[in-house]
């Protein structure tokens, strides 16, 4: 029988396990896991096998959702994925997966028990698709929706010329003809939301490493925020240190599956951001009598595979997709027509991921976390320091060889053969550097290309934030911890500044126009000029890319109830801020800038903060209780904006509110045997333990809390 590990909390109720060795390790974590966060991972489980209909309510809309679950199969097709993990990654797993089991059998979730719901037992199956679907919904479905609006864009007539200024060099392969045919089931833009060209004038993290040359220390510090959803209790991170005798690996964790994500061990530091590695495409399948068609083989069958969704006290719905070789297809087949099959490349993988991630253990130098990193199939953005004083960045993802001019970007025809993937591009030709010259590395999700053999990203996000890093890294010697906790709360927008380069000549003569002249370009609570200056941007996008292209309704939708504007709002920016373009629709850019600031800057002035409130809602009963009950904490006041290193962006997505905040923040330099963290949130997910919330009052005034590997208080 394995030897049972040391569970504690530091005084900050951060979990330790301390080991003999790394069966009781894993075991341990899986404890943990299950005994802080067995509601998260539950209803993750249930979410990613498609059963929320069977569990947690019968509405319509649960069943839509899990219909697309189903869809994407998360949950099938192991049998490679457990193939691809290394023997010993096998077995560290199987031991997490028994401390879950056991701390399940001691307690499952009330929240769950009075839904009936008695959990089964955990699996390494169930860590590889709850990996899968943590790799898609935060890395690859904004690429995924990117992709599909620029289908509708097209079906929607918007001219070419205007297509290449907000995606240049990407159209490559566009047959507009074709695409026009595709029938689209699934859209980014309901169909209630009308397209209006008829109208004639014409919808992130920061990670950053610094050489030891540039340090107090004299050894390299990593910084690390990723930008995820901070309105959800508990918090999408949970807080481990590991440690065998002298050996240790702390950091955030993902509950369930093994390892940390984000984090150090007593040799190496790395942090991750999402890399926009497009790993998504899209192909047009001709179809009639459930077959599709391929040269030279002719009319093939689809793979039909039946999905039975349980509902509660409703009937059970049957639900069939059609697979191919290019993914699942979005539509029926027995009807005659044209229709898209999509492929997410790490979409049946996982099992090399998990094993890369628990081989960070003993990893003992910046090159060979590069290498072990580099291997993982999601797409991120790794920094990396060592104690020897190195430092180094690494992407990771599988990116598909494409045919020559195809940018994956847009649909092409999937009866033609030259057009599917080739395999994938080594880890070794993607962007990656050891030591750079510059004595730093800044990842903020922007262009990276540059630094690799092979250029896998193609719809980036703009380079504000990495500029700004960038900029503030360069003109700093000496720099120390402090400095980067000072960093990451930095609310200094150069996109803003870009802007009003332009604009401050063309402000009306009034008090709003001399609020926003003289504002200091950041987001902070009390900022008249960051409310005036968003007023502005938002009523210029909807002039622009409204009136002068997709329609009022539809720039309203993209801004107000999608990503779109957050994630890529640098292809926005490249038109509103050139000088000429198809989308002024024959005006000058200052007349444009003049008539929008002039209609837009007639509201009441309002601080950053008043508009920028929401509130912190449970995972499964947020809004349903009186918030006296205390499972939601709110409302919070946010700073920050979709282009300063602490950002801060509210929207709504899928019909609810979401927000793009630094869920989580590390920093660790590598002198010290400890990280400096605080996170949205707590270590646990129960309502009535005192650490369901106890990191948010740090989290919000910009304090850092030392987690130590010995957990002395500091």
């Amino acid at each position: 029988m394995k030897r049972r590990p040391r569970i504690w909390r530091d005084h900050h109720g951060v979990p330790h396990i301390e080991a003999a060795d790394e069966s009781g390790l894993y075991w341990g974590q899986g404890y943990v896991h299950a005994r802080d966060r067995g509601l998260q991972m539950l209803l993750m489980r249930i979410l990613v096998q498609g059963r929320a209909s069977e569990y947690l309510d019968s509405r319509d809309a649960t069943l839509e959702i899990d219909r697309f679950f189903r869809r994407m199969n998360w949950s099938g097709g192991m049998e490679s994925d457990l193939a691809a993990l290394t023997p010993k990654a096998k077995e560290q797993l199987a031991h997490y997966c028994d401390g879950v089991n056991c701390a399940l059998a001691k307690r499952c979730p009330w929240e769950l028990r009075l839904l009936g719901y008695r959990p089964e037992p955990w699996s390494i199956g169930d860590s590889i698709a709850v990996s899968r679907m943590i790799g898609y919904l935060t890395l690859g479905q904004s690429q995924a929706e990117m992709e599909r609006l620029v289908v509708e864009m097209i079906q929607a007539g918007v001219p070419l010329r205007k297509l290449e200024e907000l995606f240049p060099g990407l159209l490559g392969g566009l047959d507009r003809e074709l695409i026009e045919r595709v029938r689209l089931h699934q859209r980014v833009v309901p169909p209630e939301v009308k397209w209006g060209v008829a109208v004639p004038r014409m919808m992130a993290s920061n990670n950053w490493v610094v050489a030891g040359d540039k340090t107090a220390s004299r050894k390299p510090i990593l910084a690390n925020d990723p930008h995820l959803e901070g309105n959800r209790l508990p918090n999408v991170w949970c807080e481990v240190v590991l440690r065998i005798g002298d050996r240790y690996a702390m950091g955030g964790s993902m509950p369930g599956g093994a390892g940390v994500l984000i984090g150090r061990t007593n040799d190496v530091a790395w942090g991750a951001t999402y890399a926009f590695l497009d790993a998504v495409d899209s192909w047009v399948e001709r179809c009639r009598d459930g077959k599709y068609y391929r040269e030279p083989d002719g009319w093939l069958p689809f793979r039909q595979r039946k999905e039975l969704i349980k509902r509660k006290k409703k009937p059970p719905v049957e639900t069939t997709f059609y697979e191919n070789d290019h993914g699942v297809l979005d539509g029926d087949p027995y009807q005659q027509g044209h229709y898209l099959c999509t492929r997410w490349a790490p979409g049946t993988s996982g099992g090399t991921t998990l094993s890369r991630i628990l081989e960070m253990w003993s990893v003992t130098d910046v090159e060979q976390g590069m290498d072990v990193l580099g291997r993982v199939e999601t797409a991120w953005s790794f920094v990396l320091a060592d104690r020897h004083g190195n430092i180094g960045f690494q992407m990771s993802g599988l990116m598909p060889k494409r045919r020559a001019g195809a940018s994956g970007l847009i649909p092409l025809a999937g009866w033609k053969p030259e057009n599917d993937w080739s395999g994938f591009v080594s880890h070794r030709k993607l962007p990656r550097c050891l030591n750079p010259p510059q004595g730093f590395f800044v990842t903020a999700n922007n262009d990276l290309n540059e630094h690799g053999r092979a250029s896998p990203i193609n719809l980036p996000m703009a380079p504000y934030r990495a500029d700004r890093i960038a900029c503030l890294l360069r003109e700093r010697s000496g720099l120390t911890p402090s400095d980067m906790f000072r960093m990451q709360f930095d609310v200094y927008s150069t996109q803003a500044a870009t802007y009003l380069e332009i604009l401050r000549p063309l402000l009306p003569d009034t008090a709003q126009g001399h609020i926003l002249r003289d504002w200091d370009l950041r987001y902070a609570a009390d900022s008249r000029g960051a409310f005036l200056f968003e007023v502005f941007y938002k009523s210029l996008c909807r002039e622009v890319f409204g009136l002068h292209g997709l329609g009022e309704a539809v720039a309203d939708h993209l801004l107000a109830e999608t990503g779109a504007f957050v994630d890529f709002y640098g292809n926005f920016d490249r038109v509103l801020l050139s000088e000429e373009s198809a989308w002024f629709d024959g005006q000058t850019r200052d007349d444009v800038y003049r008539r929008v600031a002039a209609d837009a800057l007639s509201v009441e002035p309002r601080t950053w903060g008043e508009t920028q409130r929401y509130v912190m809602r449970h995972l499964l009963l947020g809004g349903r209780l009186p918030r006296i009950f205390g499972f939601d904490k709110g409302p919070v006041a946010l700073v920050g904006g979709r282009a300063t290193i602490h950002q801060g962006q509210i929207y709504r997505s899928g019909g609810r509110t979401t927000t793009f905040v630094p869920s989580f923040r590390l920093v660790a330099d590598l002198a010290e045997d400890a990280c400096h963290t605080n996170m949205a949130g707590g270590p646990s997910d129960r309502r009535f333990s005192r650490w369901y919330c106890s990191d948010v009052k740090r989290w919000l005034a910009g304090e850092y809390k030392t987690v130590s590997a010995d957990g002395a208080e500091r």
